[in-house]
């Protein structure tokens, strides 16, 4: 509705402008406002007709559908009607009114068809490059928006399968808990309602400052910690402010949660997973490493999962060109360097 409504403040505004040309701008050459008002009350109208028709019957309905013969028969018709009836015009009124001189000539003068053919042909060229010039903008708006929708329908769609994933885990962890009759798992609820709390409400946002991310991340680490006990050695660093830095919720926590999932919980002696963040030219770098056991895991096990694919498309189309994302499986360890580069 509002492309339709801009193209006719267009049409208005183009046609009111020809209108004025026609009038005042060839009147006050010769001061004869009333001839030229007019003059232009009959080339104006005839000059819109030749141009409604060229753009919406003959190029809509027969060039971009590719009937070229039609478009060509069609095309001759309406530059004859158009021009006769322009020649008719001013053979018949303006040159006997102001001139009579059209007796000393034929009606069809070819010079004076091709003269009269050319001005109307003229304008409907112009008006035809300005229609069609925002119809391709048009075009590119709305493939713009369009894929910027698929973009946050993609997100919203990763964001959400990251959620269900962690709770899953988590509630393992609690129920684990239970059977125990651990004391402890009164603490493990609660902190769980706190991450819960951040999903519900943080995760809707676009971005977050790291340092949420990070007591998110302090939260799961705890939870974890509860289950795996004395045997897990977990040290998060940040060795430089990150105050300015912002980044989509949920993004640092599957790298985390992966080093528990491929790395700890296939290890039954003592394990560690360390986070390292830091800044520098305008750059985030968080680098994750963890102990694993090598005879049980291949180097390429740790890059399948839903945590692991989703940061990955997240990625792509959140900081294209703008991320550096590595995995790196060496002996004992395995190592996930992550870099952002700042908004």
């Amino acid at each position: 509705m509002n492309y339709n409504k801009s193209n006719v403040r267009l049409g208005v505004l183009f046609w009111l402008l020809y209108f004025l040309y026609e009038w005042i701008g060839q009147a006050t050459i010769s001061n004869e406002y009333y001839r030229y008002f007019i003059n232009a009350c009959v080339i104006v109208p005839i000059a819109a007709l030749a141009t409604w028709f060229t753009t919406q019957i003959l190029i809509k309905k027969f060039l971009l559908k590719k009937r070229l013969v039609e478009f060509r028969i069609w095309f001759i018709v309406s530059v004859i009607v158009f021009t006769l009836a322009r020649r008719s015009f001013n053979y018949f009124y303006t040159y006997p009114t102001f001139y009579n001189t059209h007796w000393n000539q034929p009606f069809l003068f070819p010079p004076k068809l091709i003269i009269e053919a050319v001005n109307i042909y003229l304008i409907v060229a112009l008006y035809t490059m300005f229609y069609f010039l925002r119809a391709w903008y048009e075009q590119q708006r709305l493939a713009q928006e369009l894929q910027r929708d698929k973009a946050v329908a993609q997100l919203e769609l990763l964001k959400n399968q990251v959620q269900p994933h962690f709770i899953f885990n988590t509630l393992n962890n609690i129920y684990s808990l239970s059977l125990k009759n651990s004391p402890r798992t009164s603490d493990l609820i609660y902190r769980l309602s706190s991450l819960l709390s951040y999903m519900l409400y943080d995760s809707r946002q676009e971005f977050i400052p790291v340092s949420k991310e990070l007591e998110y991340i302090h939260n799961y680490i705890e939870l974890e910690k509860i289950r795996y006990g004395e045997r897990l050695d977990v040290s998060v660093n940040c060795f430089d402010s990150v105050d300015q830095f912002t980044i989509p919720p949920l993004l640092i926590l599957p790298l985390v949660e992966n080093s528990f999932k491929h790395g700890v919980s296939n290890d039954v002696g003592n394990s560690w997973i360390r986070v390292d963040l830091s800044v520098k030219d305008d750059w985030l770098t968080v680098k994750i490493e963890n102990s694993r056991v090598s005879d049980t895991l291949n180097g390429h096990a740790v890059y399948k999962g839903i945590g692991m694919e989703n940061v990955k498309k997240r990625l792509e189309i959140i900081y294209p060109d703008r991320h550096e994302f590595k995995c790196m499986s060496e002996g004992q360890s395995f190592l996930t360097i992550l870099k952002i580069k700042k908004r």
